[in-house]
């Protein structure tokens, strides 16, 4: 019995002992609140200070816009068609599907007779944020109000544009695949569409042409005098309409309001243990943060991740998308494309410029682990028409890894464990608003197309 009970004591004196190691090793929660906090200060991440203002007429106008196929050669497709509220303004497929195709997100049907938009449709969140700079895949829009605004229409790119935002909403509906439209195509009454044979060149004037659609509904031409009052008619114009649009997407998509955004206020019970965990090794050892900086997680640069291509691609001879290089022709910017925020991107996936994740661990470990990924990847992960648009031969991909970025190259090397760590730390980047955008919707458009397919 002695023996029995030294041996006891024994055990115990090792469990203590070894629970007072693992204390020790493990950092408290106030250790582990006090570590993020000197990270996000080196990095320069704070509480955000944007507040929205917007006018509400402007807001219905842009709002009714949004939705309104008007705005499309054959008018069968809206601006959320590709960025609708209930699939959180985003289409949920790896590439859009523009004019041509029906229906709406996972069930809109592939038209054989038309082509897959080149990229995946990005998310609208927060893009009336001043951070903003660039916009696109490729960053073919740049600049802000004061220093003016480079666009493809280049010297057609049109004066009063109120942000980048406005500036962006000039373009799908010049694309032919997106929403214009093709010379010689009929629109949904057997009416020549009009505006598909206007030269591609001629940006102003397909704007006018749109335009003028619009105006001749009378509700709009209400709508815009109330929106913009002390404004002649003779002076209204496109821009008019995308500055409306930009003033929904902004006055509805603004999403500031994560448990990590109350996290950066102050309140330290916002995050898990295991999101403040993420966090450090997102901002730390993962070196996340050196592209996805600032409040938003981005820093608006373009990289090359080694991302398999799939899709018809910007380049109509050799069918690839080559990114930002189809912009500057530097070798370097070959297959390069934007950090995109994270903001809500446990909700906006598929992930990468093409859509090619589905899911997100999935996406991380792409960063990870680039060229085994890239070498590696699985079609079958895709449904039809995507999988059969993959183009991954050995040249593709060798083509892809001459110009890989370094991060890829050499990326830091996590386990399985922090890896979900980091994952859980963007699911922290919701804001509940997010998850319910129903209100944005209307009931029913000036032109009377169908709101909804």
């Amino acid at each position: 019995m002695y023996r029995l009970n030294k041996i006891v004591k024994i055990s115990l004196l090792c469990v203590i002992i070894l629970s007072l190691i693992a204390c020790a090793e493990k950092p408290s929660d106030n250790q582990q609140d006090n570590n993020l906090k000197v990270l996000l200060s080196k990095a320069g991440v704070s509480a955000n200070q944007f507040q929205v203002s917007y006018s509400d007429a402007k807001v219905e106008l842009g709002r009714l816009l949004f939705f309104d196929k008007i705005l499309s050669g054959n008018r069968d497709i809206a601006c959320a068609t590709c960025h609708h509220p209930l699939l959180k303004t985003v289409d949920t497929l790896p590439l859009s599907m523009g004019t041509g195709h029906q229906g709406l997100g996972p069930t809109r049907a592939f038209n054989p007779s038309r082509t897959l938009i080149p990229r995946n449709s990005p998310e609208l969140f927060n893009r009336g944020h001043p951070i903003w700079q660039t916009l696109f895949w490729d960053g073919r829009i740049s600049g802000n109000v004061s220093m003016g605004f480079t666009t493809p229409a280049g010297n057609q790119t049109p004066v009063g544009l109120e942000n980048i935002l406005a500036a962006q909403a000039l373009f799908p509906v010049t694309s032919q695949d997106e929403m214009r439209g093709r010379p010689g195509d009929l629109d949904v009454f057997a009416q020549l569409n009009e505006v598909a044979n206007i030269p591609d060149e001629n940006f102003i004037g397909i704007w006018e042409s749109l335009y003028q659609r619009v105006w001749v509904i009378p509700a709009y031409q209400n709508l815009l005098r109330q929106a913009y009052p002390g404004t002649a008619d003779q002076q209204f114009s496109f821009v008019h309409l995308a500055n409306a649009i930009a003033e929904f997407e902004i006055a509805s998509f603004t999403s500031l309001n994560s448990r990590f955004d109350r996290y950066l206020v102050g309140q330290s019970d916002a995050l898990s243990n295991n999101e403040i965990a993420g966090a450090q090794l997102f901002y730390g050892k993962a070196k996340c943060a050196d592209c996805h900086t600032g409040l938003l997680q981005t820093d608006q640069a373009f990289y090359n991740l080694g991302v398999p291509q799939l899709g018809p691609g910007k380049d109509i001879v050799q069918s690839l998308d080559f990114g930002r290089f189809i912009e500057t022709a530097v070798a370097e910017d070959k297959y390069c494309f934007r950090t995109p925020s994270l903001r809500n991107v446990a909700l906006t996936g598929p992930y990468m410029h093409n859509g090619a994740y589905s899911d997100l661990r999935m996406a991380l470990l792409h960063h990870l682990n680039a060229i085994s990924m890239l070498q590696n990847f699985n079609v079958n992960d895709l449904v039809e028409p995507f999988a059969s648009s993959v183009k991954n031969n050995l040249a593709t991909q060798q083509d892809i890894l001459n110009s890989l970025d370094d991060y890829a190259l050499n990326p830091p090397q996590l386990s399985d464990r922090e890896i979900d760590l980091i994952v859980d730390f963007m699911h922290s980047l919701t804001d509940p608003a997010a998850l319910d955008l129903q209100h944005t919707i209307p009931t029913s458009v000036p032109s009377g197309l169908a709101v909804f397919d």
